[in-house]
């Protein structure tokens, strides 16, 4: 499975010849990134915000997308979805393998959620706080359901992201399994050993 980080919470994933890209970014709504301009079968949106739901960014190929992909209903806040609205994980399946991407998720998990998310094999985590959840609650949610990788997103990365959330290192400080990759692609196996995976953007 490979795994693309486009930037800001928005992320091509290959797996089993289908492609699907997971909240993409409106052109000019989050500083420093580059406009989202890909080809897929598939897109996926957390939510409705221009950050995470520029569809039209994304060029669909029309063959469809076999793979299965669950959803689960979320909040974008600590308030029930008060603050902020709704949020939506979505969790791929795919070459025996799951990934799930949380969005802006904006608390913790219990119940039914999080015994859906136990045990995936790549976690795709907001951790820049102010509009999601910040660094050690998502270690925390990250803790709870126990991912062989855990790759964060929704951070500010330099000029790139909003002045308002927190910068990596405060989540890559919680962690001891940390590991930087000079690109911005990671591929996920079988055998892919344990991490917090901090990928470059546009390399």
């Amino acid at each position: 499975m490979k795994i693309q980080w486009l930037g800001h919470s928005c992320f091509l994933v290959e797996a089993e010849g289908c492609t699907a890209v997971f909240d993409p970014f409106a052109d000019g709504s989050v500083p420093g990134y580059a406009p989202v301009r890909v080809t897929a079968d598939a897109v996926f949106c957390s939510h409705g915000h221009g950050d995470h739901s520029a569809r039209e960014n994304v060029t669909l190929t029309g063959r469809g997308f076999p793979l299965p992909v669950q959803t689960l209903a979320t909040c974008h806040d600590d308030k029930g979805g008060s603050l902020r609205g709704p949020n939506t994980v979505h969790i791929l399946s795919a070459e025996g393998m799951r990934l799930a991407h949380l969005g802006d998720l904006g608390h913790t998990l219990d119940g039914a959620a999080l015994d859906a998310l136990r045990g995936v094999d790549a976690l795709l985590i907001p951790v820049g706080g102010h509009y999601t959840i910040d660094a050690a609650t998502a270690k925390a949610v990250a803790d709870a359901i126990g991912p062989r990788v855990v790759i964060p997103m929704h951070y500010r990365l330099g000029q790139n992201g909003y002045d308002v959330i927190g910068t990596l290192d405060k989540f890559t400080a919680l962690c001891d399994d940390v590991k930087y990759y000079e690109g911005d692609t990671f591929e996920l196996g079988p055998d892919t050993p344990a991490q917090t995976a901090a990928l470059t953007y546009g390399k």
